[in-house]
């Protein structure tokens, strides 16, 4: 995995030797020589991970971090802050900043490639939401980890460790608001994460006398746990297995035995930015359906129905069964708007959608495709089949008057149907939603409220022209 890396340091040598090291593991390298000089580079080339010396002249490096994350534009960026200083204040101070880890000089090269790797893997994902976030109406892509607030009692953490060491650290998460819950055996714990979700998993490398990091595996391996943040506690001086846990997906790590202010810091900057990737995959979840829903009537849209089509015909191909189509027209609904004006318009256009879903098959789709035109998609629904369904679905509208205040007290309204069908594979959605729609001009034709059909497998010919409005 290559990457962009920026180092920052205001000691030449320690930039070159850095320079150095990464360029030798095909990376590419950046460098500034102080605070201010840092910023504007990350400004200009975003690159994927800083790797930030703390003690320098004028801007130090948690300034500089602090900067960096409180800023949208560059908040998303982890900083790895390359430091002499050896102090468990220092660390706190650094996470409480907005830093992602600390390396202390001189650098580890396997703790250190380890890191970047684990880091730049996870700002790739969340890049990946990000970019597809970035449209949305409320920005919530560039929405940053340092507003990312929250109410501790409302994130539960899964705490994965011996009995008689589990006790402090879950009295210290406890105190801080969070909802813990204890595990005292591996397997035990992965049953438990399987059914709840949780903001934080934190276990111990070892527990009673198993491998903790098989057990990173397989939350890794199920969908259910595969973005929970996991914070493992490793002993100090054991950077093969550091560089292997982070290899496998655990997203930090505390050295024991565990100081709490460093535990609070490590296990927050993990709730928030799981709290962070969480919104930004419901946001864009939210927006995907946006994208394929009709707002006035919540059916989906003819881009979704496109796509359906496609999938549904791969499906029914195999057995050469059939797919119909229907297409609706409410009768004159230009006079409606006309005369009631297009608020009333609206409530008939909802009206129909609901009665077109409540005369529906599960199986069957319903579709906005503009205007007062509307369509339903049939699987395995033949000809005759498709056509008394929009028989039933014609009298549904004719016979019940609208929920709509107009000064006659009710307002009714009817549709024309149009009817094609084809069989799996033998045509394209263009040809049947032609066939249908050349049914349907029959039907106005025909002097309306009334269904007609199209004849089997449409080809490319094109209907008749049509005339008639409404």
């Amino acid at each position: 995995m290559t990457a962009r890396v920026l180092v920052v340091d205001d000691i030449a040598v320690n930039v070159r030797l850095l320079e150095a090291k990464l360029t030798a593991e095909y990376y590419d390298v950046l460098s500034a020589s102080n605070g201010p000089e840092a910023l504007k580079v990350v400004s200009v080339n975003q690159p994927d991970i800083i790797l930030l010396d703390v003690m320098m002249q004028g801007m130090d490096g948690f300034e500089v971090c602090k900067r960096l994350k409180s800023d949208p534009a560059t908040a998303h960026i982890p900083v790895v802050m390359v430091t002499a200083l050896s102090e468990t204040r220092d660390r706190v101070h650094g996470l409480e900043v907005g830093a992602d880890d600390f390396l202390t000089k001189p650098v580890n090269d396997l703790a250190l490639f380890a890191r970047i790797k684990s880091l730049v893997r996870l700002k790739r994902a969340t890049d990946e939401w990000r970019t597809r976030a970035a449209t949305l109406v409320d920005d919530a892509a560039n929405r940053s980890f340092a507003d990312m607030d929250f109410d501790p009692a409302r994130c539960s953490i899964l705490l994965v460790d011996e009995a008689k060491t589990s006790a402090r650290v879950a009295d210290t998460l406890k105190q801080r608001g969070y909802e813990v819950d204890i595990a005292h055996a591996l397997a035990r714990a992965l049953e438990m994460a399987q059914g709840h979700d949780y903001h934080v998993i934190l276990t111990n490398d070892t527990v009673a006398g198993e491998d903790a990091l098989r057990f990173c595996s397989q939350l890794r391996a199920h969908e259910k746990t595969r973005n929970t943040p996991i914070l493992l506690g490793v002993v100090p001086g054991d950077n093969a297995k550091i560089a292997k846990a982070l290899e496998l997906g655990v997203n930090d790590y505390v050295l024991r035995p565990v100081d709490r202010d460093e535990l609070v810091a490590r296990v927050r900057t993990q709730v928030r930015q799981k709290l962070l990737d969480d919104q930004l995959r419901a946001t864009y979840a939210q927006n995907l359906t946006a994208a394929v829903t009709d707002s006035l009537t919540g059916l989906n849209n003819r881009h979704y129905l496109e796509s359906h089509f496609v999938a549904v015909s791969r499906r029914l191909e195999g057995a050469k069964k059939p797919i119909s189509l229907l297409v609706l027209d409410l009768d004159k609904f230009k006079s409606v708007n006309d005369t009631h004006g297009h608020m009333v318009g609206d409530e008939v256009l909802k009206g129909l959608a609901r009665r077109i879903l409540g005369n529906l098959r599960t199986m069957d789709t319903a579709v906005r495709y503009g205007g007062e035109e509307f369509l339903v998609l049939m699987p395995e629904a033949t000809l005759a089949e498709a056509t008394a369904a929009a028989e039933r679905l014609r009298r549904a509208v004719a016979d019940q008057p609208f929920d709509a205040t107009v000064p006659a007290g009710k307002l009714t309204a009817t549709v024309s149907i149009g009817v094609a069908s084809t069989t799996a594979g033998a045509s394209g959605l263009h040809e049947v939603v032609k066939a249908a729609d050349g049914a349907l001009y029959e039907a106005k034709a025909a002097g309306r409220n009334c269904v007609v059909t199209a004849g089997p497998n449409p080809r490319h010919e094109d209907p008749a022209p049509r005339a008639l409005a409404g």
